[in-house]
């Protein structure tokens, strides 16, 4: 599991954990977030560091890969894989990662929870495009389709949503919180295709460690920017006053704010696990296709109505994850075929 040389069965099954903890945090994030400004949460900057805050439990997973290296590889075990060019890289992206973290929450804290289909919608066409120009990706017919279905699919959620302004912001603050979410889609859709451009020219062998590692430093990074927003905006000081001012009580304010950042962590440990398996298109189409889950939810848990246009936004994202799958299990297929023949070549020529 360490290798960068996975099996295709063991890669799917990683790939599939990983879809699973990403799904946790897409589905749950937004809700946890929204729920903390339905609340009576109003700290947007704190809201942001929950984002990462999360990262020392990624602490949890490493401890338990080195031990299990240190059991076969004996004293001489590597304590750390991340090199400082490495580092650096995944800081500065960890720095943008936190701006990233405060227009979101920016924007959460003016917009209604069915509005995040937008900028879900949005975020896929810029993973795409930066996909596209930063790594080089190379769409197929069916890709195309993919984007292109979970797009239409999450904007039809946005702009036919029933979700009017919440009570109490004015119009103007809308349209800001609109701008807002929109900006964090194109930056992280920017994000995602440099996280996978930091494996392409690691010029390392790309294990789980190292993955995580980089993860880590993303979100300690992310995380350092925040808290200096929120000493200056005076955040720490307000949590024990907003605590005890929260709906729905104080215990359970701070029963939200730690299962926020739990939930948030499983979202950014899921989308670079994707990535790591995958590639940064297949973190976006993740994060697409499970935006019909989360309506789902918000009509559960916050009373929305689950409209046409949302059973309609459901089918259409549904029809593209399964469209880019079967592009994918159609390339696989392609490349177990042409394998055998590159071997019964290079035996012919070996042998003459």
């Amino acid at each position: 599991m360490e290798h960068k040389g996975l099996s295709t069965n063991m890669r799917r099954i990683l790939l599939l954990i990983n879809c699973l903890i990403l799904a946790v945090g897409i589905c749950g994030g937004p809700l946890m977030m929204r729920l903390y400004y339905v609340e009576g949460g109003s700290r947007v900057w704190f809201s942001s560091w929950l984002q990462t805050a999360g990262w020392p439990l990624t602490l949890i997973p490493l401890a338990i890969l080195y031990f299990y290296r240190r059991k076969i590889e004996g004293s001489n075990t590597k304590f750390y894989f991340i090199t400082p060019r490495i580092f650096i890289a995944s800081f500065v992206i960890g720095v943008v990662t936190g701006l990233d973290d405060f227009l979101y929450s920016w924007g959460g804290s003016k917009l209604p929870v069915s509005t995040s289909s937008l900028l879900l919608a949005a975020q896929l066409a810029f993973t795409g495009v930066g996909a596209f120009f930063i790594v080089k990706l190379k769409f197929t017919p069916y890709s195309i389709n993919a984007v292109i279905l979970l797009t239409v699919g999450a904007v039809l959620l946005g702009i036919r949503s029933n979700g009017d302004r919440p009570e109490g912001v004015t119009s103007k603050a809308y349209i800001l919180g609109f701008m807002m979410t929109l900006l964090a889609a194109a930056l992280y859709g920017v994000i995602l295709p440099c996280i996978e451009l930091i494996y392409l020219k690691a010029k390392q062998a790309i294990t789980a460690t190292l993955v995580l590692e980089i993860q880590m430093i993303m979100c300690l990074a992310a995380t350092i920017f925040c808290t200096v927003g929120m000493i200056v905006n005076n955040d720490f000081q307000a949590i024990s006053r907003e605590a005890k001012q929260f709906n729905l009580g104080e215990a359970r304010y701070y029963t939200v704010i730690v299962w926020t950042a739990i939930i948030w962590q499983c979202f950014f440990v899921g989308v670079i696990g994707v990535i790591y398996c995958s590639s940064s298109l297949m973190s976006g189409v993740m994060i697409a296709v499970l935006l019909p889950v989360t309506e789902v939810l918000a009509v559960v848990f916050y009373r929305e109505n689950f409209s046409g246009e949302k059973g309609l936004a459901l089918f259409l994202s549904l029809w593209g994850f399964v469209s880019y799958f079967y592009g994918e299990f159609r390339q696989t297929k392609k490349q177990k075929n042409k394998s055998p023949e590159i071997e019964t070549t290079t035996m012919h020529t070996e042998s003459v």
